[in-house]
């Protein structure tokens, strides 16, 4: 059993991590509690069977007051490292391996610092062995009138020396961010910052983006450069290319409606359209449970449920607590895509419906069996697991196509590639797909990047490694996981435990 708990600063967050601390291939997941103890969960399914997880006893990963967490190698040894965003001090974990952990705030001069934090993202700069970090904060509660117009400043953590950060920037003004993203939005080579914040609490406030040298002052992308004014109750951010112009959409969470954000005039401006009710997206009331006020809605990921070869959505949803004008009963959504660009409500059909207040979630392959399945963390109830079965409630075979599984691996110290782009040939299609951490509500994952393939039985793949060159394209077989390594040129095949 585990569940979100705590006052009201722990109506927010409500994050999971998914990734492999084990080196098994099977994504474990951790877990915030809020108010109560986070936990860390070892995957134990069986390979293509039942989903099973094990507490992993540890005082390390125990902790209190955690709204979220996301998986990256920080240090580049291999294994995957957690930063924990907290009310109070943030917590950088250093994973040892065998899902072992140990604090590294001091090792790495890491500022924890004292502030709400509720976002996080990474990016690795050209030459560096040390990732570029944004921590994003919420209400600064230490301020006269809080939590009303007293959002906190940001944090931007460049490389320092060896092994370490620098010295803490404020990045302001701070928003009340509760998502962050380093996403390639124009695909020149250097990610920007996208930030969705909540507009409850700060009148002027907007989603902003910005662009992070990796020396000298940020800066704000403005009315100038084409950045147009978007005020939502931002919660989450989803990344991907669903149209297949090799550019990522955006889909931003928020109460009432939700927006999908298309670059309106290409690349060369990021001046954003939205396409979230042309495409079916919007999810801004319950389509089941009988209340018709608006939704409110958390974490959000695109994924290919049902391994057609089009992009799929689930989105999280609940209440803030008791919000009279929202609805209470109010279920998450499972959004299918379409070869026609629209996508429709699958959720009641999928078996997935619930009106728990859904906060964060991740969507990953928990039993290597080539679908995704969905897990939920809720606010003051149970955490809610699904596996996917290839068929919704009424018979309808939906998750029979093909599919990938890929991990890119290079030297140094971005070892898992943050930044770089995958191309997939598919018959007459090419998908494309950004490896990036953060975005999500409050937590995100690493591990195996899916890509359903339809019909084929085969796909060309080619990655755009950080720092621009371009693999040689390799041919693969569906149904398989494959490891691309950059320095090896090669594409070696990873057979599932007992495969």
């Amino acid at each position: 059993m585990h569940s979100y708990t705590g006052d009201w600063e722990f109506f927010v967050g409500g994050g999971v991590a998914g990734f492999d601390c084990d080196d098994d291939g099977r994504t474990d997941l951790f877990m915030a509690g809020g108010a109560g103890a986070a936990r860390l969960y070892r995957n134990v399914s069986a390979v293509g069977g039942a989903l099973r997880f094990a507490v992993v006893d540890d005082a390390a990963t125990t902790l209190r007051d955690v709204t979220g967490a996301y998986p990256l190698d920080i240090d580049g040894d291999g294994h995957l490292d957690l930063a924990v965003l907290r009310v109070g001090e943030n917590v950088l974990l250093r994973g040892r391996g065998g899902c072992r952990f140990e604090r590294a705030n001091e090792a790495w001069h890491f500022p924890g610092g004292s502030a709400w934090s509720t976002a996080f993202t990474a990016r690795w700069d050209p030459g560096q062995d040390w990732p570029t970090v944004i921590v994003g904060n919420y209400v600064d509660r230490s301020q006269p009138g809080a939590p009303f117009g007293t959002c906190h400043d940001n944090v931007l953590l460049r490389p320092g020396g060896p092994r370490q950060f620098a010295p803490p920037l404020a990045l302001r003004p701070g928003q009340c961010a509760l998502s962050a993203l380093f996403s390639d939005w124009n695909r020149d080579g250097t990610p920007d910052l996208r930030l969705s914040n909540d507009r409850q609490y700060n009148d002027g406030g907007e989603e902003q983006l910005w662009r992070i040298p990796a020396s000298g002052p940020a800066v704000a992308y403005g009315r100038a450069d084409g950045w147009q004014r978007l005020r939502i109750w931002g919660m989450g951010i989803a990344s991907r290319d669903i149209d297949d112009d090799g550019y990522p959409e955006y889909l931003l969470t928020s109460m009432a409606d939700n927006k999908l954000r298309v670059l309106a005039h290409g690349p060369d401006r990021p001046s954003y359209a939205d396409a979230a009710y042309a495409r079916g997206v919007t999810a801004h009331r319950p389509y089941a449970g009988g209340d018709t006020r608006p939704s409110t809605a958390w974490h959000a990921e695109f994924a290919d449920v049902n391994n057609d070869g089009y992009a799929d959505l689930f989105i999280a949803k609940g209440n803030v607590e008791a919000m009279a004008e929202f609805a209470q009963r109010d279920p998450n959504n499972l959004l299918l895509g379409s070869a026609g660009g629209g996508f429709i409500e699958a959720g009641e059909a999928a078996g997935i419906v619930s009106f728990a207040r859904a906060r964060g979630a991740v969507i990953a392959d928990l039993n290597l069996d080539g679908r995704l399945d969905i897990v939920v963390v809720n606010r003051g109830a149970n955490v809610e697991v699904w596996r996917n079965r290839g068929r919704l409630a009424e018979g309808d075979d939906v998750g029979s196509g093909n599919w990938l599984q890929l991990q890119l691996r290079q030297s140094g110290g971005n070892r898992h590639a943050v930044g770089a782009w995958i191309e997939a040939r598919i018959g007459a299609r090419t998908l494309h797909r950004e490896v990036t951490v953060g975005g999500g509500h409050a937590g995100g994952q690493a591990g195996w990047i899916h890509v359903g393939l339809g019909e084929a039985r085969q796909a060309r793949l080619r990655v755009q490694w950080p720092g621009g060159a371009w693999s040689r394209p390799v041919t693969l077989r569906a149904n398989h996981f494959v490891y691309l390594h950059r320095d090896e040129g090669t594409a070696r095949l990873w057979l599932p435990p007992g495969g």
